[in-house]
């Protein structure tokens, strides 16, 4: 299960206010890593959040018995990481949130076992975020078993 995860943006208070729209929470201060960080707190009972720190912000082991700290650095347009969430919108809801924000998205289906609606925060930050119908295709489709049969059978994925 994924508790929480963290992405980087130019304005952290707006991304995570709209990611907590899309997740059904609220956008809250998270200073731990920056003063200026913010998260998207899902009121989903399981604590399931997005931690949203500024563009450039490195993560950094501290030594000893300290925690983790943030510290600015360079910053890449584009980045590999990612996630998937779900939503109780439906996706004329998601699309206007993303055309009210001038963010790109559009619907993809994922190796044809389950639709997302790719968006892209800023332009620059890919997230997935699945409508109930996408959930339940991602649920059926996304186990152990049926990814192994779908390697088996060489299909594309």
């Amino acid at each position: 299960m994924l508790f929480h995860m963290s992405i980087a943006a130019a304005d952290p208070r707006h991304v995570a206010t709209v990611l907590a729209e899309l997740i059904g929470g609220e956008a809250m201060p998270f200073p731990p890593v920056s003063q200026d960080g913010w998260m998207a707190l899902a009121d989903d009972g399981r604590g399931t959040s997005i931690e949203v720190y500024p563009a450039g912000t490195l993560l950094r082991e501290a030594e000893g018995d300290a925690d983790a700290y943030g510290e600015p650095g360079g910053l890449d347009r584009f980045t590999a990481s990612h996630g998937a969430f779900g939503t109780a919108l439906e996706m004329d809801e998601v699309m206007a949130i993303a055309h009210r924000e001038g963010w790109p998205a559009k619907y993809r289906k994922r190796g044809d076992m389950f639709g997302v609606v790719e968006l892209w925060i800023e332009g620059r930050q890919m997230m997935e975020i699945l409508t109930p119908s996408m959930q339940a295709e991602y649920l059926a489709t996304m186990t152990r078993a049926h990814w192994s049969a779908q390697l088996a059978a060489g299909a594309p994925l």
